[in-house]
C-alpha cells in the first residue's frame, strides 16, 4: 500500500472509531437526557446529534460526488438541513442513535469503496468552498469529536485523540496566521510542538487538547500558560475556520 493511500486508511478509522464513541454515548442517553440543554447555547442534547447524522450524510453526499464526478441527485441546503434537525431531534434516544448509526455506517462504506484518484477530487462545501475529497475525513472527524463534547457527557478535551488534536491545531493556526490573528507563539507541550504565528502579541502554551479547546469555544483561557509583553489574549473567531490558503470558492469559477 502506498503511503498516500495508507494515510487515507487511517483517517477513516480514525472516523469509525470516533463514531463508534459518540454513537455509544447517544445509545446511553435516556429520552429525557435528550431533552437536556447541551454546551452548545441554545440547543438540546438531541438537537446536537440530530444535527450530527445529518453533517455525516452531507459528507455521504461530498463522497459519492467526488466517485463519480455528478452530483448523486439533489443536496439538502441549510434551511431543508435545518428542518430535518428540528423532526429527528424530538425521535427517542434509541431511534436517534440509530438514525446516527445508519448515517455513519453509510459514510464508512462509502469511503471504502472510493478510489485512490477521487480522494483528490475538489467538491464543494455547503458555505460554498472546495476542497479535495480527502479533506472530507478530517471534516467528519472534527464534527464527531466536537460535538461528542457538546453533549455533556463525560468526554472533554482530555478524551481528544492526539492525531486529532495535531490536525486540528495545524489547520487553525496555518488559517490564524494568514487572517492576522494576534499571538506571537503556541506551544501544544504534550505533544513537543510549537507555532510561530504573528511578529507580535502573546504566547500561549498548554496541552494541546487545552489550547484546541479553546480556540474551538470550549475551554476558558484559565487553563492555559499565557507569556509576552502582551498577556491579554485576543478572543478567538468563529470556530472552524475555511482552510487558508483553501482551494477556492465555487463562485470563482463564475
Amino acid at each position: 500500500m502506498n503511503p498516500a493511500a495508507h494515510r487515507v486508511g487511517e483517517r477513516v478509522e480514525d472516523v469509525v472509531r470516533s463514531g463508534d464513541r459518540l454513537v455509544r454515548a447517544a445509545a446511553g442517553l435516556s429520552d429525557a437526557g435528550l431533552l437536556a440543554p447541551s454546551g452548545l447555547p441554545g440547543w438540546t442534547r438531541g438537537q446536537v446529534l440530530a444535527h450530527v447524522a445529518h453533517s455525516v450524510d452531507a459528507y455521504v453526499w461530498l463522497l459519492r460526488l467526488a466517485h463519480t464526478g455528478r452530483a448523486p441527485g439533489p443536496r439538502a441546503d441549510a434551511a431543508t438541513l435545518s428542518a430535518a434537525i428540528e423532526r429527528d431531534a424530538a425521535l427517542s434516544a434509541g431511534r436517534l442513535a440509530t438514525l446516527l448509526r445508519e448515517s455513519l455506517d453509510r459514510f464508512a462504506a462509502q469511503a471504502r469503496a472510493l478510489p485512490a484518484p477521487a480522494w483528490d477530487r475538489l467538491v464543494p462545501a455547503l458555505a460554498g468552498w472546495r476542497h479535495p475529497a480527502r479533506y472530507l475525513l478530517l471534516r467528519c472527524l472534527r464534527e464527531l469529536e466536537t460535538h461528542h463534547l457538546d453533549l455533556g457527557v463525560g468526554h472533554g478535551t482530555a478524551q481528544w485523540p492526539d492525531s486529532y488534536v495535531s490536525w486540528a491545531l495545524d489547520d487553525t493556526l496555518t488559517t490564524l496566521r494568514i487572517q492576522g490573528f494576534p499571538l506571537a507563539s503556541v506551544a501544544a507541550v504534550d505533544l513537543g510542538r510549537r507555532w510561530s504565528m504573528a511578529t507580535e502579541g502573546p504566547s500561549v502554551a498548554g496541552a494541546g487538547h487545552q489550547v484546541l479547546g479553546w480556540l474551538s469555544g470550549r475551554t476558558p483561557a484559565g487553563v492555559l500558560t499565557i507569556g509576552g509583553p502582551a498577556p491579554a489574549l485576543p478572543d478567538p473567531p468563529a470556530w472552524p475556520q475555511p482552510p487558508l490558503p483553501g482551494w477556492g470558492r465555487v463562485d470563482d469559477e463564475a
